[in-house]
Formats: structure tokens, C-alpha cells, sequence
């Protein structure tokens, strides 16, 4: 060696640094302390820049020889400590060199790097900080070591740097925050666990601003949450926890918007802990940020919807999912749609894409906003030229709402009814852009198993059908399989939307005869309560008229007529009916009657209803032309049970008076005579041998009866007589159409 390269060391000196033997090396230590004392007290800076500069060579802290990196770090120690104060002018050149050697193999090398940093930290305190994030670096990195030497050593310098970094006022939190961010997605538990207690120690100093930052590092904070270790995820939540206090107390601080996205994905997350703490914070952000949220209503919808099927084994998680659901639905106030109204179609053509588009953007964008955006989160801009009040995207909730509404959970599809029942009320402008989008999926989930869940579909339809924002559509009465003729009348106070409803309800019942069996009943009824029994009845029957499928038709007319006859929620519409006092009343009754046609039997059981008894009995004498079966002989069992029913009591009791309702009697007696003698037949014979005594007379006769000239003076009972009779004949070609097809297909099957 060369003692010119080593000066102002000794030879000595230098090869007891290099020496195998700890107290050797110890000893050059304490002789280049006393040196560099002297240089202090002659203020000889140069030799002080040689020593460090010796030191932190290839000779030492980056020696080949581990003795001699030993050597250099205890050397590069005694040198902090002989500065004392003077630390300060020479912390580059004492840290770095030290740095380099907490990535060396040896692992007695990274000790001894930890207790010379920790000596030039004690000594320079303040002056570390511009390297800090040097330091933070290293420390992150032997946290994990294998070592368990190392890593108690890197423990002690660590809570002496939080020490100084708490006292300090200068800590450059801006400068560390990308280094902390890139660091948060590490994997190791022990780094994880280093990370977490720096945050929370940055974040208890009250001069340092985290919840400015709280953006970038989120995400990495629920990462870390999902750790497996317990110990690791009690101290993230514990952090997250403190976090949302601070928020709650310095909200004006808080970037909802920034957070929102990061929140909307863990959510989402299959971890219970990060699936409740994330919804937790989505909870705390309704109340505290209100329409700034709005953005993320259909991520927060798409994370919200799925919890609501929660079992009691998740019961903490239900009940916070359902707080965030019922926040978020107030949140949705009645909005000017006219100014969204193009902006919304504009999306909507789109083809249902959601886009993040281009705004103005702040200096630095978040971490937490660039892993939303990378993993496909709902992500939405601001529509230029909108006002806050009109920053939901109706399109994105749509198409979140649609999804759900085939979920497996009855629950989350009772949600999904009662949010698009919500917007059509409170944004129908904007809620119709997009009717004919979800619209076939209502039809569709009337046949849905539950009937709470179809109860809440039928008053979506009716909000639909009675929303005055429906009046803009134009209907085309061939797209819905109708002549370019048909009229369908549109009931006062409802929208066109009504009749479009009406059509394709009838289609459904049409194609999906199991639909119209198990529901159509329960469907018509709740309808009748919900909307107007006679529009509904009315709207039946006109568009039943053009009906190419009479057998089809044939069955609705006896639903129709049964739920009329028997349904609480007709009782109304039965009594319009019952006595035609008016040109309405009778209007009605022309209207069904053109309809009930297509069954005889039901066409009986109208005129009864309406006490028409004399067109009744005329009808009944035409039932010797229609084709008697087994089902046609059901239907007038199902009548004579009604004519024992409570609804028919006025019937009854006109029976009375045999004299003025001789017709009645007449059409009573037909009906015994159709009858096979069964159970039916016994039932009707009985009644009418309670009819008081009286000379039975078969010439027809105009009856008075409970009806006077006044009432049925607008009604042409012939021309109604001839409507049957072609309505009959109409089905009686039709059958012997089907039964000429059916007797082919069977011969062709024969032949094959």
C-alpha cells in the first residue's frame, strides 16, 4: 500500500480497519476520532473531506474485503461522532457510502451499516432529512432482511429518523410521496408492516398534511389490509381507521373525487375486512361529500347491489351496504334534465362504452385514480357544460341496473327495481333516452319467482307507462305486429308509453303461456290496482281485436273475463258496468263486447253482468251453431258457479220478478240445456226451481226489467248480435284450417 493514498490515515490505522478482528478495528476507530477532533478544532476542512473520502473508497465501504467495509463503516461512525455539530457540512458524504452498504451480501456488513448510519443520524438529526428518502429507501428494504441481527438494528434506526422527522419542520412530504407510493404494492409482510407504522406516524405529526396525499396511497393501503398476517391487518385498519377520523374532522381537505374510484374497487373485493372497511368509507363519503360523489354512482351501485344477499354470517357488511345504497338513492334529487338530456343520448350512442374522457387535470394525478383507470373501474369526467347537480351518468347506472336485474339474489334484484323506479321519477327525461333499452328486461322479469320481486316490476312498468315523459315517443303500430290502422286509445293522464306497454304485455302472454297461467292473473289485477282498471280492460280489448291467433285470443278474453267477475280490485269497473247509466258506461261495454266475442261463454257472462238479459238469451240461442267440447262445456260450469257467487246477487234477486225478467229466466233455462247433467247442471236446476211460480211463455219479449229505454237507447244489440255471429264463424274457420294442417302433418307422418 501506498500511505499516500490513505493520508491523512496512518498505515496503522488502515490495517487495523482491515483487520478480521473486531476490537482492532475498533481501536483505528477510536484513533481516527481523536484525529478528526483535532481537524475540528483547526477548522481544517480539507483533511476532514480526505478522511471521509478515504473511508467511503474502494479501499473501505466498497472494498472486495467485508473487514474492510466493516472497518470503513466504523471508521465512517467515529468520524459523525468526532463532528459533532459540525455533522451538518459533511451528511453526503457520510450517508451515502453508508446507504450503499445496506444492500451488501454480508450480512454482519449491513449491521454494521445500520449502527454507523444510526451514530450519523444521532449526530446530524435535521441534516439527514434531504436524504431521506435515501434513507426510507434502505430502511424499506432490511425491514425484510433475513437477518434478525440486521433487522433489529434497521428497527432502531428507524424509530430514531420517525424521532427526527416528527420533531422536524422541514420534512419535504411532497418529495416522499411518489417514493412511498411506488413502495405501498410490496409484498413482504415485514415491509408491509414498516410502511403502515410510517404512514401512521406521518400522519399523528400535525404539521404534515396526509390527507392531501391520502389519494396516492390508498389503494396501496387496502392492499395491504388483504394481508395474511393478523397482526398486519389490525395495524392497516387501525390506520385507515385514523384516516377517516381526520377526514371527518377536516373534510375541506379530503379529494372525494380522487378517492371515490379506489374505494368503488375494494368494494368489490372478495376479502371480507377490505369488502366492509371500503364500503365503511364509501358510507362516510355520502354523508360528507354529497353530489361530488355522483360521478361513481354506478360503481358504487355495482359494488352496493351484490351485498344487499348477504346472510347473517356477513350481517355488519349487509347492514353498511344497505346505509350506502339508501344514502346514495337521496342523493339522486330531482334534476333539470333538459340541459344532460343531449349529453346523456350522447353517451347512449356510444354503443354503452363507458369512457374516461379528457378534463382539465391537476398537476399531479393520483396513483389511486391511474389503478382505477388500469383495472377497469368506472371512471367518470365531469360533461363540459354541466353544473354539479347534473354529474350523474344515467347511461352507466342503466347498464349497472340492468345487470343485476338478473342476479340470482331476490334482494339485489328488489334493488335494482327500486333504483330505476327512483330515477324514472326524480330524471325521467334522462331515464327515457334509455326506456327501450331496459324495457324488455322488465317484461322479461315479470316472470320472475318471486312476487315481491314482480309486485316491484309492475310499478316500475306503471311509472313508465304513466310517466308524462313517455308522451314524446311516436308509436308505430306495425314494428308492434298491429295493422297501420289500429287505433288504441291512450287514456287520459297516462303517456303513449301505456299502449306500447299494453301491446307488448299481450305478446308476452302470448308467446309464454306458462307466463300467462302462473301470473297473468296476479299481473292484470295488480295493474288494475296500480293504474286504471278501465283503460287497462279498454286497451285489452282493442288491441285483442287484431289478434291473428283467435285460439290465443280466445283464452285472454276468458282471463279477462274472469279476473272482471271475480277480482276485489274491479269492483269499480263491475259497477260501471253493472247498470250502462252513461254514454261511458256503454261505450265500455261495446268495447269488451266486440272482444268477449272470441268466447262465447264469456260473452254470456258480460251481458249477465250488464243485465242485458234479452241479447243474452238471443246469444244463447246461437250457441247451437258452436262447436261443443269438453273446455267449452267447463266454461259454462264456471259460470253457473258464478251465477252462485256473491257477485251475481242482484242476478239472483231478480229472479224475483219473474214477470219483467222473463229473459233472464230464458237464458237460465239455455244454459240447463247445455249442460250435461252433472254437478253443474243439478246447482242450476235447483236455483230455478226457486224461481217463484209463473206460466212459462217462449215468445221473446222486450224487458224492462231494472233497465229503462234511457239506458240502452245507444246500443245496437243487432249490430252487436251480427259481430258475434261473425266472430264465431271466424273461429270455426280457423279450427278447420288447424284441423285440415293437422290431418296432413299425421298423414305425411304415416307415410314416412
Amino acid at each position: 500500500m501506498n500511505e499516500k493514498d490513505f493520508a491523512p490515515l496512518t498505515a496503522a490505522c488502515v490495517r487495523a480497519l482491515n483487520d478480521k478482528l473486531y476490537e482492532k478495528r475498533k481501536g483505528a476507530a477510536l484513533e481516527i476520532e481523536r484525529q478528526v477532533r483535532e481537524y475540528v478544532a483547526t477548522n481544517n476542512r480539507e483533511e476532514i473531506t480526505r478522511v471521509l473520502q478515504v473511508l467511503g473508497g474502494k479501499d473501505f465501504s466498497t472494498s472486495q474485503n467485508p473487514n474492510g467495509r466493516k472497518g470503513g463503516l466504523i471508521g465512517m461512525a467515529a468520524t459523525a461522532i468526532a463532528l459533532g455539530k459540525e455533522s451538518s457540512l459533511y451528511v453526503r458524504e457520510m450517508v451515502k457510502p453508508t446507504l450503499a452498504c445496506f444492500y451488501d451480501q454480508d450480512g454482519r456488513v449491513r449491521y454494521y451499516a445500520c449502527e454507523a448510519l444510526y451514530n450519523i443520524v444521532k449526530v446530524a438529526r435535521g441534516s439527514v432529512l434531504p436524504l431521506f428518502n435515501d434513507i426510507f429507501d434502505g430502511l424499506s428494504k432490511l425491514a425484510a432482511d433475513p437477518d434478525q441481527n440486521v433487522k433489529n438494528g434497521s428497527e432502531l434506526l428507524d424509530r430514531l429518523v420517525k424521532d427526527i422527522v416528527t420533531e422536524s419542520s422541514s420534512f419535504d412530504l411532497v418529495s416522499f410521496m411518489p417514493l412511498l407510493r411506488d413502495r405501498i404494492y410490496v409484498r413482504n409482510a415485514f415491509a408491509r408492516q414498516f410502511l403502515v407504522s410510517w404512514i401512521s406516524t406521518l400522519d399523528a405529526v400535525p404539521d404534515i398534511e396526509m390527507i392531501v396525499f391520502l389519494p396516492e396511497i390508498l389503494d396501496g393501503l387496502f392492499n395491504i389490509l388483504g394481508d395474511e398476517n393478523d397482526e398486519i391487518r389490525k395495524m392497516c385498519e387501525a390506520c385507515l381507521g385514523e384516516f377517516l377520523q381526520g377526514i371527518h374532522k377536516e373534510r375541506s381537505k379530503a379529494d372525494f373525487a380522487a378517492m371515490a374510484n379506489v374505494l368503488v374497487m375494494h368494494s368489490q373485493s372478495k376479502d371480507p375486512l377490505i369488502q366492509h372497511t371500503a364500503l365503511l368509507w364509501l358510507k362516510d363519503f355520502l354523508q360528507l361529500s354529497g353530489r361530488v360523489i355522483l360521478p361513481y354512482a354506478s360503481g358504487i351501485i355495482t359494488a352496493v347491489l351484490p351485498c344487499l344477499a348477504y346472510d347473517a354470517s356477513r350481517k355488519n357488511t349487509l347492514e353498511v351496504a344497505k346505509i350506502v345504497n339508501s344514502n346514495m338513492i337521496s342523493l339522486i334529487a330531482a334534476e333539470a334534465d333538459a340541459g344532460a338530456q343531449s349529453a346523456e343520448q350522447k353517451v347512449h350512442s356510444t354503443g354503452g362504452k363507458d369512457e374516461v374522457k379528457e378534463g382539465t387535470k391537476s398537476e399531479t394525478e393520483s396513483a389511486a385514480t391511474k389503478v382505477a383507470t388500469r383495472t377497469g373501474v368506472f371512471t367518470f369526467s365531469k360533461v363540459q357544460g354541466v353544473s354539479d347537480d347534473l354529474l350523474l351518468d344515467v347511461g352507466a347506472v342503466v347498464r349497472v341496473l340492468m345487470k343485476y336485474l338478473s342476479h340470482e339474489a331476490i334482494a339485489t334484484r328488489e334493488a335494482s327495481l327500486r333504483w330505476i323506479y327512483h330515477l324514472l321519477q326524480k330524471t325521467p327525461e334522462k331515464m327515457f333516452c334509455f326506456v327501450d333499452d331496459f324495457f324488455p328486461l322488465l317484461m322479461k322479469t315479470l316472470s320472475d319467482p318471486s312476487d315481491e320481486v314482480v309486485l316491484l316490476d309492475l310499478e316500475v312498468l306503471t311509472e313508465v307507462s304513466s310517466n308524462p315523459a313517455g308522451n314524446n315517443i311516436t308509436l308505430n303500430y306495425e314494428e308492434m305486429g298491429l295493422p297501420s290502422q289500429a287505433k288504441v286509445t291512450k287514456p287520459t293522464g297516462l303517456s303513449a308509453y301505456f299502449v306500447k306497454f299494453m301491446v307488448i304485455l299481450l305478446d308476452s302472454f302470448n308467446k309464454d303461456k306458462q307466463l300467462l297461467e302462473d301470473r297473468g292473473s296476479f299481473i292484470i289485477r295488480q295493474l288494475c290496482l296500480m293504474l286504471n282498471a278501465e283503460a287497462i280492460y279498454r286497451s285489452f280489448s282493442e288491441i285483442l281485436l287484431h289478434e291473428n291467433d283467435l285460439r290465443f285470443a280466445c283464452h285472454m278474453v276468458q282471463t279477462l273475463n274472469i279476473i272482471l267477475l271475480t277480482s276485489t280490485e274491479l269492483f269499480d269497473l263491475r259497477n260501471l258496468l253493472k247498470d250502462l247509466k252513461n254514454e261511458e258506461s256503454c261505450s265500455l261495454f261495446c268495447c269488451l263486447y266486440h272482444t268477449w266475442c272470441h268466447s262465447p261463454v264469456a260473452t254470456v257472462s258480460l251481458c249477465f253482468l250488464t243485465q242485458n238479459y234479452e241479447h243474452a238469451s238471443n246469444v244463447l240461442l246461437l250457441f247451437g251453431d258452436v262447436e261443443v267440447t269438453v273446455e267449452f262445456l267447463a266454461e259454462i260450469d264456471k259460470l253457473v258457479q258464478l251465477i252462485e257467487s256473491p257477485i251475481f246477487t242482484y242476478l239472483r234477486l231478480q229472479l224475483l220478478d219473474p214477470q219483467l225478467n222473463q229473459s233472464l229466466i230464458t237464458s237460465l233455462y239455455a244454459l240447463l240445456m247445455l249442460l250435461p247433467q252433472g254437478d253443474a247442471f243439478r246447482t242450476l236446476r235447483h236455483r230455478l226451481e226457486c224461481v217463484p211460480s209463473f206460466q212459462y211463455q217462449v215468445e221473446k219479449k222486450t224487458i224492462s226489467g231494472t233497465k229503462s229505454k234511457k239506458t240502452t237507447k245507444s246500443i245496437d244489440f243487432k249490430k252487436l248480435l251480427e259481430i258475434f255471429r261473425d266472430t264465431q264463424e271466424k273461429h270455426r274457420m280457423s279450427k278447420k284450417t288447424t284441423r285440415r294442417k293437422e290431418t296432413a302433418r299425421q298423414l305425411k307422418i304415416d307415410k314416412v
